[in-house]
């Protein structure tokens, strides 16, 4: 699978154990930064890795920081996108099987290496229910449609 990778400077020990081992499971990886644990800003990174993913050159992303929250808020803003926050293995199931969910996020100061992989292993490995959640899956992108129209601030 390609998967595209960000974090910043939180999430960057985490995504420097995740990178390799991601290899190791025959994935190949788009590694979009950040490079150090030096103090960058993440929106722009986190939605490097979402607009790879909605183009199709990453089938997933990974967003990484120290909470993931505004990781995955960075995410969310791109269209097409829709990012979790996950920090166990049943959330990561249940946002791709219930939500075609296409973006983890993930805070390395919350979650461990061991649980991170576990959470990956399962968002990758859990395939989309469709059926009943197809019609939710549309809803959502009618409101980004809705609000992509909408001026600024109306």
């Amino acid at each position: 699978m390609h998967i595209a990778i960000a974090s910043d400077h939180a999430g960057f020990p985490l995504k420097a154990a995740l990178v390799p081992w991601l290899q190791e499971q025959g994935h190949q990886v788009l590694d979009l930064g950040t490079h150090s644990e030096e103090s960058v800003d993440y929106p722009p990174i986190c939605a490097a890795a979402a607009r790879a993913v909605v183009s199709g050159e990453a089938e997933r992303a990974i967003v990484l920081g120290g909470s993931g929250q505004g990781e995955q808020i960075a995410a969310n803003k791109v269209r097409g996108a829709r990012a979790a926050l996950c920090h166990d293995v049943w959330l990561a199931r249940m946002a791709r099987s219930h939500n075609d969910a296409n973006v983890l996020s993930m805070g390395a100061r919350v979650v461990a290496t061991a649980m991170a992989r576990e959470i990956v292993t399962v968002f990758l490995d859990t395939a989309f229910e469709g059926d009943r959640h197809v019609a939710r899956i549309r809803q959502l992108g009618a409101i980004e449609d809705e609000e992509a129209a909408r001026p600024a601030g109306a």
